[in-house]
């Protein structure tokens, strides 16, 4: 189920919410935008997760869905007019995979690494590795097919994309699987899992964290964003559900333990204050500034129940305060489910799935000013084409933000480019 589709409903509520509640000024622009390239069906369908640029400024991504049923792997060159041609790199087939959801990753060769939400041995999800054979073709391999222990220990139904660490071992999320408690789905409550390289070629996996390990999963549940690392090589993250709730969630750490190990602390819980004004439900990932603080959006809560974005500073106890940014309020964006993008000014870009002058989403911008944030919105989505970004944007080579749309009943979604 897509990205979109899971929170119609809560959109609905949004709405009949902020018509009472009122409106705030909120800064407005329509920035440059350009579509790059729009999806056909034939050429993949609605895609869930970000682009990715390489040095030459060539744009890869994925779709979830394609004429198949099972999602594509696609690049974007550019034409000496200026236009964009599109190259399907993988069409999935689902044994090898089906519904890629999170952002790919480069290795130094110019691999790419990726996750599918299904598919693989088990249906369950699977990691793979696309190796150009530097004549324009790539061959895909499975590095890993989740469920493939009993109960689905191992993990399964990988939404997020990777992340390597020096010694080029993978990273990642699963939504579902794992040892915690069978209480958020039939296959456990996610896990936190590394995948390493074995001489043999193949790759070997294990579980670092399963999580709902303790009773009402304060732990959180349910982890649906990629994993960072701090310069210590602890990892940061979030879950979408805790205690027992779905759209609550946590901001965790994992640190190793020196013994092989990984022990899990909770940062931060929102939906912890009432009516949940400071967020519920986080579907995106982290990012962490050079001061290490952590910064990232829920999908809802919030002064207006349209999410929030929001900063979690450390403590020199060990604990961490929460900072809300901003509370979106509909017309200036409505359900974040993105992580947020830096520039070097200190600026925060984003995206929402829903809100804004028609209802098909925004791209905004939060800036620091004089000790509060003021969010600005730089494009307003109207169809044209565009509708309901659910990735986070990324940076071109150039400096414009890059990013794509899921679409809705009148298009499968693009990929897009504004100038911010």
């Amino acid at each position: 189920m897509s990205f979109t589709l899971r929170f119609y409903s809560q959109v609905f509520v949004v709405a009949f919410l902020v018509c009472f509640i009122g409106f705030v000024p909120v800064a407005w622009t329509q920035n440059k935008y350009e579509s790059l390239h729009k999806f056909t069906v034939l050429d993949g369908k609605g895609p869930e997760g970000p682009v990715i640029s390489d040095a030459a400024g060539n744009i890869y991504g994925t779709t979830a869905d394609s004429q198949s049923g099972y999602g594509v792997v696609f690049e974007l060159t550019q034409n000496a007019n200026g236009t964009w041609k599109e190259t399907v790199l993988h069409r999935f087939q689902g044994t090898d995979g089906s519904g890629p959801f999170g952002s790919l990753t480069f290795d130094a060769p110019g691999n790419l690494y990726g996750t599918t939400q299904f598919g693989g041995a088990n249906q369950q999800g699977a990691v793979f590795k696309l190796s150009p054979d530097g004549n324009g073709r790539w061959t895909e391999t499975v590095l890993y097919s989740f469920c493939s222990m009993n109960s689905c220990t191992d993990g399964a139904r990988p939404l997020a994309g990777l992340n390597f660490d020096q010694a080029g071992n993978l990273y990642g999320t699963t939504l579902a699987g794992g040892s915690g408690s069978s209480g958020c789905t039939t296959t456990g409550c996610g896990t936190v899992f590394e995948l390493m390289p074995q001489k043999n070629g193949n790759w070997s996996e294990r579980v670092l964290y399963n999580f709902c390990s303790q009773t009402g999963c304060p732990d959180g549940a349910n982890p649906s964003a990629e994993l960072i690392f701090d310069q210590a090589g602890n990892l940061y993250g979030t879950t979408r559900g805790s205690n027992g709730f779905d759209l609550q969630g946590v901001a965790f750490e994992l640190k190793p333990d020196g013994n092989g190990g990984w022990t899990e602390s909770v940062l931060y819980q929102f939906c912890s204050q009432q009516g949940c004004i400071d967020g519920s439900g986080p579907y995106a990932g982290l990012i962490l500034d050079q001061s290490e603080n952590l910064y990232g959006t829920t999908s809802a809560g919030g002064t207006y129940a349209g999410g929030i974005a929001f900063e979690l500073t450390p403590n020199s106890d060990g604990t961490w305060t929460e900072n809300v940014l901003h509370s979106f309020q509909d017309q200036d964006g409505n359900t974040p489910g993105a992580s947020l993008t830096p520039d070097r000014s200190g600026n925060l870009y984003g995206t929402t799935v829903f809100g804004g002058s028609m209802g098909l989403g925004v791209v905004f911008k939060l800036s620091p000013n004089s000790g509060g944030w003021q969010e600005t919105v730089l494009h307003n989505f109207l169809n044209q084409p565009g509708a309901r970004p659910t990735a986070n944007v990324t940076f071109a080579p150039d400096g414009n933000l890059r990013g794509t749309t899921s679409g809705d009943v009148q298009n499968v979604g693009n990929v897009f480019e504004v100038v911010p």
